[in-house]
């Protein structure tokens, strides 16, 4: 028989506080191996439909089954890099033209400085040269961290296929781990969170593709519109990149004026570009987000914006990415276990239109 202690109040918040600097901890020195594991379990929580439907419809064998949705993830990442190498070759031959265009856009830059901030052209390109000179001195350390990132981004591409498909092989396995860790009489309980988790993870991954696309052709219309050369190449990679919590936005718009290079250097063309950007944005922000991301995953936006910095701080892009889904588990988490509740209701979305204070009256004996 497990005996219940109860504990007060300040000793609960010390075991919190403490829980939560000792998982951040242990994420931080040993994020390399964590966040590929982590990618790997989303990705095979939304392969888990098509790799049921393989294993119990069509008789697939497991190893089978779970090398069929590897292949079919694979081929779908695959044929968007097919596109976008195939549509940046086609610019690569605008090069030219692009070297041109940039040079008077430079030129322009250098003009509008000197106009309004009264900084002659000299002194502009002196401070350059400085920037130049200290940017050759810090190459070798700049370098050296580029390959190290690509080496990462290489390994990391190789072995989460591997991790999402011995998720998918040993998923009944992990399950029956879980399920020999609790009383049998939690086992429902058990059963509804991970059910919950399941289609929480599914409903973030389809919604966030969803809210990808339709970034990607709003962006393609309105650089259509101002007559952008290549726009729906660079409508995609403004989706992709859209998936990056605000500096993804931020890196398209940096692609997408050096792409435009290819036909103008007029700043009427830049400003166009960075209208449509904003408008994107606001409609992104205020109606895709609201409508397609938050009222599947039900957390505040106060709660996210510190998950996803915290993400960012420990594990950069990937820690960003990660944040939400892993808020949202944590959350279901809380959800079902009654002494963690008020913490789950801390991290979700929903707000009271008013709160009173119920408090019992003692009675006054005469």
């Amino acid at each position: 028989m497990i005996r219940t202690i109860k504990l007060p109040l300040y000793a609960k918040l010390a075991f919190i506080l403490v829980s939560f600097i000792s998982f951040a901890f242990i994420f931080c020195i040993g994020k390399d191996i964590i966040t590929p594991v982590l990618m790997a379990f989303l990705f095979a929580v939304l392969l888990v439909p098509i790799f049921t439907f393989l294993n119990t419809r069509l008789k697939f064998p497991r190893h089978l089954a779970a090398a069929c949705c590897i292949l079919i993830f694979a081929a779908f990442i695959v044929g968007i890099l097919v596109f976008i190498s195939y549509q940046v070759s086609d610019i690569a031959n605008d090069f030219d033209t692009i070297k041109k265009n940039a040079n008077t856009f430079i030129t322009d830059i250098h003009k509008f400085i000197k106009d309004s901030f009264h900084v002659s052209i000299g002194e502009q390109k002196k401070y350059l040269d400085t920037v130049a000179k200290d940017s050759v001195q810090n190459g070798k350390a700049t370098i050296g961290s580029a390959i190290l990132s690509i080496t990462d981004l290489l390994v990391d591409c190789t072995i989460i296929p591997i991790y999402t498909f011995l998720f998918l092989l040993y998923k009944d396995h992990f399950i029956l781990f879980l399920a020999k860790l609790v009383d049998k009489e939690d086992h429902a309980a058990l059963k509804g969170i991970l059910s919950q988790i399941k289609v929480s993870i599914n409903n973030y991954i389809v919604s966030l593709i969803l809210e990808m696309l339709v970034v990607s052709v709003l962006t393609s219309l309105g650089l259509w519109i101002i007559g952008i050369k290549y726009f729906i190449l660079l409508g995609l990679i403004t989706g992709i990149l859209n998936l990056i919590p605000y500096i993804g936005i931020l890196i398209a718009g940096i692609i997408t004026v050096l792409a435009s290079l290819t036909g103008s250097a007029e700043m009427s063309v830049i400003t166009g570009i960075l209208i449509v950007n904003i408008i994107v944005q606001l409609i992104d922000n205020n109606l895709l987000v609201p409508l397609i991301i938050n009222s599947k995953v039900e957390i505040n936006a106060f709660v996210s914006i510190i998950g996803i910095i915290i993400g960012g701080a420990s594990a950069g892009i990937s820690g960003m990415f990660l944040a939400i889904p892993l808020l949202a588990i944590l959350k279901i988490i809380f959800d079902r276990i009654e002494s963690l509740e008020p913490w789950g209701y801390l991290m979700g979305n929903h707000m009271p239109r008013r709160f009173t204070w119920r408090i019992r009256k003692a009675k006054v004996e005469n």
